[in-house]
């Protein structure tokens, strides 16, 4: 099924009679989804890009590539700096908006700018029974189902198929400065990303790899805006940081963007074996949960993000990292057909939360027809 309209889509959803898995640009199957394949790319298009007010509105089937090239022309980003699935999962294809937004993918960035959620302002989509419904508007004011709109964003369509977003963006700033250090201990790297994150010096990435590109430890502290601020920050940060040891700021433009889209798209893991763990805890609690995994797998490699909170962990295949007593959230996003079949994707819910997410399931999608399983 491909629908061309919404009100195409909605007459294919209330006709349908058995589950649809609903698909993208196909770029991050995730989890063990079956169904007769219902794809939004027909349902693309900008259809309002105001570069004064901030706003993009555009089709759920719209390319993000589509995006970015309309964006840059404005000197304007998706602030939340969404990650590309790709080579992580060896997928092909064009990652959509309404992808995006259905699994509220967001980057590096989300420690500032928040998450893809945080920049949804309205959204329209079709639920479980053929109902257009729509929610928000174009400015961030109007907060209208305001509830609604960001529950659509990490739903991963099972409250309904989205096929229109509108979202607030961001200009491009002038310069970027990454302060590196090299060396630290897991431990160290997230105390000094924490330190960081705590300055008024306005951090958009706090990163930190075990294992860079040469081999060794390196801990990523990134200051964007007008050139002389960065400058001044990133001196601010150095002194701030001078116990961990001696640091470098890299400030030109190709290095310091490879360097983000290499920690976006958890680049150490491409084209490796094994199975990849996305683990959301407490930044502190992120170099216990590593020594944790190394007990039990000592080939684990691990990636920090947003200073910490989000772990990356390469694992060896087959393994349930689901740890009893975790203070966090467990995401499988990478695996075997057999080991989704085994493993859920997502971590168990609570179960007051559980008996909520149910509730809006039945509620939005009765006949349980959309992405079934994905979330429970």
């Amino acid at each position: 099924m491909k629908p061309e309209t919404e009100t195409a889509l909605a007459a294919m959803i209330k006709g349908a009679d058995a589950p649809v898995r609903i698909v993208g640009g196909g770029t991050r199957p995730i989890g063990a989804v079956s169904g007769q394949v219902l794809s939004t790319t027909g349902l693309s298009g900008i259809s309002l890009y105001e570069p004064g007010a901030l706003t993009i509105v555009a089709g759920a089937g719209t390319p993000l590539s589509t995006l970015n090239e309309a964006l840059a022309e404005g000197n304007q980003r998706l602030a939340f700096e969404p990650m590309d699935h790709r080579g992580l999962l060896g997928t092909t294809g064009e990652p959509t908006i309404g992808g995006v937004v259905a699994a509220n993918v967001s980057g590096p960035r989300r420690i500032q700018a928040g998450a893809c959620r945080d920049a949804l302002l309205g959204v329209r989509f079709v639920d479980g029974s053929g109902r257009v419904l729509k929610n928000g508007g174009r400015v961030m004011k109007n907060v209208t189902g305001y509830d609604l709109v960001k529950l659509m964003a990490g739903s991963w369509g099972t409250l309904g198929v989205l096929t229109e977003v509108s979202l607030k963006v961001l200009p491009v700033p002038e310069a970027v400065g990454v302060v590196l250090i090299e060396g630290l201990s897991d431990r160290d790297a997230v105390r000094a990303l924490s330190m960081a994150l705590g300055s008024p010096f306005d951090v958009t990435g706090a990163a930190h790899t075990p294992r860079g590109i040469d081999g060794a430890p390196v801990t990523m502290i990134r200051i964007e805006g007008f050139a002389d601020s960065v400058a001044y920050r990133a001196e601010q940060q150095q002194s701030l940081l001078a116990e961990f040891g001696p640091s470098t700021v890299e400030t030109d433009p190709a290095r310091t963007s490879a360097g983000w889209k290499w920690i976006r798209d958890v680049e150490a893991f491409h084209g490796q074996p094994g199975d990849v763990w996305r683990f959301s805890v407490k930044p502190s609690d992120g170099p216990e949960l590593t020594e944790r995994l190394a007990q039990q797998w000592p080939e684990a490699q691990v990636l920090y993000d947003w200073g910490g909170g989000l772990v990356w962990a390469l694992l060896p295949e087959g393994a349930d990292a689901r740890a009893p007593g975790l203070h966090g959230h467990a995401t499988l996003i990478r695996a075997s057909a057999e080991t989704f079949a085994r493993v859920p994707a997502f971590h168990p819910e609570p179960a007051p939360l559980a008996a909520i997410s149910a509730g809006l399931r039945a509620k939005f999608d009765p006949n349980g027809i959309l992405n079934p399983g994905m979330m429970g």
